[in-house]
């Protein structure tokens, strides 16, 4: 006895049909080609249309009574479509990362919602003058005003604009098609695209690459030319010219007929990194980002797909443009937290990007001064390819770094957020008009509590992450749940200066202008880069020396290039570095890399500051020398000894509900449901809670979490997958969402 395959499929791509799809049976004929994906063409609708769909979904079981359900007319073999791939992509995206099909496929199909095409639509004469007097006379002869109206422009001008027909000659449409069923005018539409780049062309200056970006250059498109594909890492200190060597890369794969994605973490590098591509490749170079409108990126995509243009830039969404000869994809910055997404489902762009190039023969190229710990491991292991850039650019002499002792400040009797070293440099550059950076590392800032006099900080005995302070006088911890009372003295030295540490990036600015008043000052963060060209608008004015100090959080770190900035100041590195937060150590040397390589990038020799209450930890210590190594061995030690990522896998479940109690008893059931199922099949994965998240309660939702480690990250598929079933089957908790997140990139 055979058993009946059913599809599920979509009729259309757009993202407004992606929520409906409609069984249909597979005959056997087609078993083996019914893949998720395949390009199909069925009966659709009461008169049997016959219209193209895709395969999103294979099962055993009929939705509805079998007699109303058709079979598939034919599977369509042929050229690969760019649907089937994105929809296979997607997939593999919900298998690997939990959600479901429909989270998956908005998240991978480019947005085509009721977007009008922009056309220049122009009105024409298709007879000659001659021809159209007689007709003109004709039509006067006649009465037919408007008719005569229309003929007597069209005799002075022969072309005229669509709308001026429509507005200033008020002709109706009927008018328009009665004249071309008359052969005597003809109505033409050119599309016009939404130009996100609005820049005019400029002259490109090509750059003499060194023997260091030359030698990494030519091995990769050597082997791009033997047909050889691969993952390579780039590790290459500040301003060691990594764009430079992408550029001849995306070059070399463009000359033999393929497209390129270049990735950016944030969209406030689009602005200096397209125009550095732009003057390279010209008009067939756009950009993909959150944005712009919903016609600009629409545009963009039916460019991509009509091989219109050969390089799109832009952050994590940018990755699945819909190129049909997709050959490389490029992502900078790869270690940026930003590739993680923070929706269902919770992808990872860096592996997303792998599988799409295993998916079209491409290759990956992966590019930062500060890798991932998962990227350099894997680069350790040989998974991926790794090459080195030890030296600057243009011989640029790396900063000399300066680390403040804050707890010494303290004891000088300077309360100020700036230390004497850094008022004075400060002072020093402004007298010589040269430019300041100011940063705040504020990312993920969660109300650490510390000693202001010994430096201590308060840390989960379980989880050695800093306790997160909460209004109601409790530390807790985000991991565990573990919590203690705020304590009013420091338990190490007995310190009345305890409390939870932070201040903001507009306060800062204030306390710039007192100490400064003949200063002229920018602030770059969320609250000024509101607007659509503010981050452009902001990195212009201070790239073109219109303000002496730029204050910022990370956006002002990120790959920015000012020849004029010779000092950096870190306001607080301990802002990131205790965050409750198992990457934390991870993140301040990222960030303290980051900003100290925006010093003394060109001819001009610069300084950086660290103010830090923890001169001795290892994370300030390995980013002050740019020592990666170091610090890569040091971390990897925590690592493993804790079992995080990357020595093991974790697997973050988030339970939420607008009612508490449905959360805290859904939240015990999984938890007890994970220990069966562990124990059922022996596996020796470790569960951390239930537990209140540490953002207890967002938005009236109730949060709980449960977090599980393992060190074979397919095991912990395999514990999503049970416990989707689970969730299926039980029922109980349909005032519950449940999200999974694999490795997550913060604590919750």
């Amino acid at each position: 006895m055979s058993f009946q395959t059913y599809a599920d499929i979509i009729i259309d791509i757009s993202n407004e049909n992606l929520d409906k799809t409609y069984q249909y049976a597979v005959p056997e004929k087609y078993l083996t080609q019914a893949k998720i994906g395949a390009p199909v063409v069925v009966s659709f609708g009461k008169g049997n249309r016959q219209i193209n769909g895709y395969i999103v979904g294979l099962s055993g079981e009929p939705k509805v009574e079998k007699s109303k359900i058709k079979p598939i007319t034919e599977v369509v073999e042929g050229a690969p479509i760019i649907e089937s791939h994105l929809i296979y992509l997607a997939d593999w995206i919900k298998e690997t990362f939990g959600g479901t099909m429909n989270d998956a496929l908005k998240t991978v199909i480019p947005v085509r919602k009721a977007i009008k095409h922009k056309e220049e639509k122009t009105v024409s004469l298709t007879v000659d003058i001659e021809q159209a007097k007689l007709f003109y006379y004709e039509f006067q002869r006649k009465n037919n005003t408007a008719r005569a109206r229309l003929l007597e422009a069209l005799i002075k001008e022969q072309t005229l604009d669509y709308e001026d027909v429509v507005h200033k000659l008020n002709i109706s449409k009927s008018t328009l098609d009665g004249l071309e069923q008359l052969g005597i005018t003809k109505t033409v539409a050119k599309q016009i695209y939404r130009n996100p780049i609005k820049q005019q062309e400029q002259a490109y200056r090509p750059v003499i690459l060194n023997e260091e970006q030359r030698a990494i250059t030519d091995q990769i498109t050597k082997e791009y030319k033997a047909g050889n594909r691969a993952v390579y890492l780039i590790h290459g200190v500040t301003g060691s010219g990594k764009t430079e060597v992408y550029m001849e890369v995306i070059a070399d794969v463009i000359a033999m007929g393929k497209q390129v994605i270049l990735l950016i973490p944030e969209i406030a590098l689009t602005y200096q990194t397209v125009l550095r591509f732009y003057k390279r490749f010209g008009d067939r170079v756009s950009i993909l980002n959150s944005r712009m409108s919903q016609g600009e990126r629409y545009d963009q995509s039916l460019r991509a797909k009509r091989g219109e243009i050969d390089l799109v830039i832009g952050p994590r969404s940018a990755l699945f443009t819909p190129f049909l000869n997709l050959g490389l994809i490029v992502i900078d910055e790869e270690h940026e937290t930003s590739y993680k997404s923070e929706t269902t489902p919770k992808y990872h762009a860096v592996e997303v990007a792998v599988k799409r190039a295993e998916l079209t023969n491409a290759s990956v190229i992966l590019g930062s001064a500060t890798p991932s710990l998962e990227s350099y491991r894997r680069a350790m292991t040989g998974e991926y390819k790794l090459f080195q850039l030890r030296k600057r650019a243009k011989e640029a002499i790396p900063p000399k770094v300066w680390i403040v002792d804050l707890r010494e400040e303290l004891k000088k009797k300077n309360k100020s957020i700036f230390s004497e070293k850094l008022k004075e440099l400060i002072a020093d550059r402004l007298a010589k008009k040269e430019q300041i950076m100011l940063f705040l590392n504020r990312r993920g800032y969660a109300g650490f509590v510390s000693c202001r006099s010994c430096g201590h900080v308060m840390k989960c005995p379980h989880c050695d992450v800093a306790l997160t302070s909460h209004n109601n006088r409790k530390m807790v911890c985000h991991y565990c749940g573990y919590e203690e009372p705020h304590p009013s003295l420091c338990p190490t030295c007995g310190s009345k200066f305890i409390a939870a540490f932070g201040t903001g990036t507009q306060k800062v600015e204030e306390l710039v202008r007192k100490e400064f008043p003949g200063a002229r000052v920018l602030r770059m963060d969320t609250d000024t880069t509101k607007k659509k060209d503010s981050y452009g608008k902001i990195l212009s004015a201070f790239a073109s020396h219109q303000a002496d100090i730029l204050v910022g959080t990370q956006m002002i770190v990120k790959g920015h290039d000012f020849p004029l900035v010779t000092l950096v100041g870190i306001i607080a590195a301990d802002l990131s570095l205790y965050v409750g937060d198992f990457r934390a150590s991870e993140r301040t040397f990222q960030l303290l890399c980051q900003a100290a390589g925006r010093a003394g990038r060109d001819v001009l020799p610069g300084e950086v500051v660290i103010q830090t209450y923890h001169p001795e930890h290892y994370s300030i210590v390995t980013a002050a020398k740019g020592d990666y190594e170091s610090f890569y061995k040091q971390e990897m030690l925590y690592r493993k000894l804790m079992q995080y990522p990357p020595a093991a896998h974790m697997l973050l479940l988030l339970i939420t509900s607008k009612n508490e109690e449905s959360a805290i008893e859904a939240s015990v059931h999984a938890g007890e449901a994970i220990k069966e199922m562990i124990g059922e099949q022996q596996i020796a994965a470790q569960m951390i809670g239930p537990a209140t998240a540490g953002l207890a309660k967002a938005n009236d939702y109730y949060r709980r979490v449960i977090y599980i480690k393992h060190e074979e990250y397919n095991t912990l598929i395999g514990i999503k997958d049970y416990l989707e079933g689970y969730l299926a089957y039980t029922q109980y908790y349909s005032d519950c969402s449940f999200q999974f997140d694999f490795d997550p990139m913060s604590s919750y």
